[in-house]
């Protein structure tokens, strides 16, 4: 199992904002070979720098399978219009990835 997650720094007073954008989209993520979920993850306020914590996270049979995503058409289609949005949060994505080590 692969879980990949971009943690997003959001502009405070931008959440609904940046939360319907994910509502919105138009998701292909379940004919992708491997995809097993997703959430979109609402973490702490960061009042000193003005911006709330999100997470994409992605769930994944394995490395490879998310590896095929990122350079499939469907990953292409889903990020064309990203750069729209950079008005809602800080700075540029943060992506981490993690292979599971333990865990069902």
């Amino acid at each position: 199992m692969y879980i990949a997650m971009n943690r997003f720094k959001v502009q405070q007073g931008s959440e609904q904002a940046f939360e319907d954008v994910w509502k919105g989209r138009d998701s292909t993520l379940g004919e992708m070979k491997g995809f097993r979920e997703f959430h979109l993850l609402r973490g702490p306020v960061n009042e000193t720098e003005g911006y709330t914590l999100f997470a994409s996270h992605t769930v994944w049979a394995s490395q490879d399978d998310f590896i095929a995503w990122t350079k499939s058409e469907n990953f292409r289609a889903a990020h064309r219009n990203a750069g729209q949005n950079k008005p809602l949060y800080i700075g540029h994505p943060q992506f981490e990835g993690f292979s599971v080590v333990e865990g069902a």
